[in-house]
């Protein structure tokens, strides 16, 4: 079984105040008991070198932020300020500033789960992406291996709990404001996967939604390390290990709790892939971001 695994989620937020570390651990059971899935520690108000220092055990984090910005908005922002005219294709309209708020990951979330995420160019989340690209530039310096496709063996990998928690059934709207929905999703979560071991944090989770939603992208780290995530295409990896890729769950919460306590394989799972190179954001806007 997968004892030795140990993953971690990172909530960031743009300050320390809002971020939100979890670290998950595969634990063999005693004689006569199960197996397990640890949330090990779960810590609030956290700075970079408090990320760094708290993961360097953890074969995998994943961070709730963009690892990247489209590649076109970067292009076009770029020769806007070296003072060149606009391009021949670059024509204003809604369709084309599409194309430059939204990277090839945040197209795929949408034609899979029917939502937009946060534009990284264009939204609040910029913010917090500034932090993460200096965050990310730190994993790398500590020694860790650092590829925004989230490829092996890259030691950091992009999440979206929001997204996550759709596709595993979990739907709580309010719960970034209401403890009682919080309290909800924690229940639901708990039955859904009873091989997952919250007890010792649960009260942190209730209180916080930074700690929960923290614990829901180590999850997906979970899952990504175990090759249960949908992987970038062959015409997609170039623009991911520049933009980002959204490491999108696969698996059932059932499922995932069986390969992650199962006995060890020789390999990893290959990680699935879209069937083919998506085309361009339909026009219509997105709705609110969550």
């Amino acid at each position: 079984m997968t004892s030795s695994l140990r993953v971690a989620g990172v909530d960031l937020a743009a300050e320390p105040a809002g971020t939100a570390l979890a670290v998950l651990q595969c634990e063999p059971g005693a004689a006569g008991q199960p197996a397990l899935v640890q949330l090990a520690s779960l810590e609030l108000g956290l700075d970079d070198a408090a990320l760094v220092a708290g993961t360097r055990d953890c074969t995998l984090v994943g961070i709730d932020c963009a690892l990247g910005w489209p590649a076109e908005f970067v292009r076009f922002v770029g020769r806007h300020a070296e003072g060149h005219p606009p391009g021949e294709t670059d024509s204003g309209d809604k369709d084309w500033r599409r194309s430059l708020a939204y990277r090839e990951t945040d197209r795929v979330v949408r034609e899979v789960s029917g939502r937009w995420p946060l534009s990284v160019a264009t939204d609040r989340l910029g913010l917090t992406a500034l932090r993460c690209a200096v965050l990310v530039d730190r994993f790398a310096a500590d020694g860790r291996v650092v590829d925004r496709s989230g490829a092996a063996p890259s030691g950091v990998v992009e999440v979206y709990p929001a997204m996550a928690l759709r596709h595993w059934g979990l739907t709580q709207r309010q719960y970034k404001t209401d403890v009682d929905a919080r309290r909800t999703l924690i229940a639901a979560l708990e039955q859904a996967a009873p091989w997952l071991d919250v007890s010792a944090h649960r009260e942190l989770m209730t209180s916080s939604a930074d700690a929960l939603d923290a614990v829901i992208a180590a999850l997906v780290a979970l899952a990504h390390a175990l090759g249960a995530t949908l992987a970038p295409t062959a015409a997609q990896v170039a623009l991911a290990r520049v933009e980002g890729w959204i490491a999108m769950p696969t698996l059932s919460l059932a499922e995932l709790g069986a390969r992650a306590l199962a006995p060890t394989p020789t390999s990893a799972p290959a990680p699935a892939t879209p069937s083919a190179h998506l085309a361009a954001p339909p026009s219509a806007l997105p709705p609110e971001g969550e």
